[in-house]
């Protein structure tokens, strides 16, 4: 028992390390860039540390894999170069034994990780975007990129084509709704000057339609319309507002009928890598391990270190690779997300039994 916390706290400690100091350089490089426009706001140093902490869990999405292979290559280093992991196999300890040893740090990282990208980092996208919208200075009204764009969404089989100037995603000018058949022949136009986000979905005033059949168009007026909820506000603002990172949720809402601008192996290739992206925490693991039974005196320890974090690095280029080819429908999203972790860890499995056999 006392042998397990020794090795838990050793690669949980250098893990908590690696991950602060990974973190803090995302921060800098981030507020390098952002900083001289927080400042030219108005906002001060607490709109510095505001913006800072609704980036975080972005952040942790990119830092959680690298502090967690760094702080594992540096915990076995300190195992192997101290002969600490010669000892314990003289009692019968596996290097199986140690890496589950060592996983609860892992899994803690997995779980923080989970969290803060598809429950934290949805929210805070969102604050951050209202925030910025809020204290950007008067936009000049000659200006035509001051203007809200007007935007095309597919929702099922209908286009939904608008204008927000809302952060929050719950208004919307000048809608257009075009109803499709599953054949996509039109079969309704309808149009509202503005649509308001309620409980029981988009309510749009004042609406206008025409109707499309064998005998011809039919014009309408009607006081209000309600269409039913699917696409909610939080899609509206990965939409109509920046580069928001989709999603397991909103993937799912997007293969569901909700709003799309893109083809359906898109969100697909997310919501599959939205399962398997933790998964590369714990593989980080797997591929730092051989380094506890290198030889520091024989010359091994360098060559060990240097083959965990190339297979480290390697792992998310080739993943990132992957999804791009998953999102673009060249390969199946399920090809995608899962491919290099199982390539990963069976390459990380191999190499630990040769070693140990």
């Amino acid at each position: 028992m006392r042998l397990t916390l020794y090795v838990l706290r050793l690669v949980g400690l250098r893990i908590l390390g690696a991950g602060a100091i990974l973190l803090a350089v995302l921060q800098i490089l981030d507020l390098l860039e952002i900083t001289p426009e927080i400042i030219q706001r108005g906002l001060g140093f607490g709109g510095i540390l505001h913006y800072a902490s609704l980036r975080l869990p972005r952040m942790i999405d990119q830092a959680a894999p690298l502090s967690v292979l760094a702080g594992a290559i540096f915990a076995f280093i300190k195992l192997a170069a101290e002969s600490e992991f010669v000892a314990m196999r003289a009692i019968g300890v596996s290097a199986y034994r140690l890496v589950l040893m060592a996983l609860p740090a892992a899994l803690a990282v997995l779980a923080v990780h989970l969290v803060a990208v598809q429950v934290i980092a949805p929210r805070t996208d969102a604050a951050l975007q209202a925030w910025w919208t809020a204290t950007a200075p008067p936009p000049n009204p000659a200006d035509k990129d001051a203007k809200p764009k007007e935007k095309a969404v597919r929702i099922g089989d209908d286009v939904f084509v608008a204008k927000s100037d809302d952060p929050t995603g719950r208004t919307l000018k000048d809608v257009r709704i075009y109803r499709r058949d599953t054949e996509g022949r039109l079969t309704e136009r309808v149009g509202a000057p503005v649509a308001t986000y309620g409980p029981q979905g988009w309510r749009l005033g004042d609406p206008q339609f025409v109707r499309f059949g064998k005998a011809g168009a039919t014009a309408g007026q009607a006081s209000e319309i309600t269409l039913a909820p699917g696409f909610e506000p939080a899609d509206v603002q990965n939409l109509f507002f920046g580069d928001q990172a989709i999603s397991a949720a909103a993937a799912k809402r997007a293969l569901a009928g909700g709003g799309t601008q893109r083809p359906p192996s898109y969100y697909a290739t997310r919501l599959q890598g939205a399962l398997a992206g933790p998964i590369g925490d714990l593989l980080m693991l797997l591929l730092a391990a051989p380094i506890a039974m290198a030889s520091f005196r024989g010359g091994q320890g360098a060559v060990f270190a240097a083959g965990s974090l190339a297979a480290g690095l390697l792992f998310m280029v080739v993943n990132g690779l992957l999804a791009a080819l998953g999102e673009s429908g060249a390969v199946g999203p399920l090809l995608a997300a899962w491919t290099a972790p199982a390539v990963f860890a069976a390459l990380g499995a191999s190499v630990l039994l040769k070693l140990e056999g």
